[in-house]
């Protein structure tokens, strides 16, 4: 199964086509109400709106033999420690080898942003073909593998 952070997820549609492909079920999260295909195999959880209420069910759910997908780093460390093989929606594979240096690198920016407040400072790159390009690539790798 595949778990969406679905919110801010740009990916959707690639994640709809490869688990068509190999007859994968996709459960999408979000706050409230996402447009989605009606298909058998895609599901939708509205987590309502309290903090981190997606997040938690996902962490819940995940476990070996599933996919999550999430840009937030805590929910994929939460995913990763289940059991789950995770991915951003730039296609980058997040496991127990790198997931410490990505939460330490999130919480030395916060600090910063934290204290560098209307000063400007932007937030990530602009999504591009690319990224969507190399998602679509790690998930086709990773669902296979978990096939294999």
């Amino acid at each position: 199964m595949i778990l969406v952070d679905g919110d801010a997820c740009p990916v959707k549609d690639e994640i709809y086509t490869i688990a068509y492909r190999h007859k994968m079920p996709v459960r999408l999260y979000a706050a409230g109400y996402l447009r989605h295909p009606d298909h058998p195999l895609i599901s939708m959880v509205m987590a309502g709106d309290a903090f981190d209420a997606a997040d938690d069910l996902i962490a819940v759910e995940a476990g070996p033999g599933m996919v999550v997908i999430t840009a937030d780093i805590p929910l994929a460390d939460r995913a990763i420690k289940a059991g789950a093989a995770v991915l951003t929606p730039r296609g980058e594979s997040l496991s127990a080898a790198n997931i410490g240096g990505k939460l330490a690198t999130r919480d030395l920016l916060a600090d910063l942003r934290g204290g560098l407040e209307g000063q400007g400072l932007g937030g990530p790159r602009p999504f591009s073909k690319s990224d969507r390009s190399a998602f679509a690539q790690a998930l086709e790798r990773v669902v296979r593998s978990l096939r294999a």
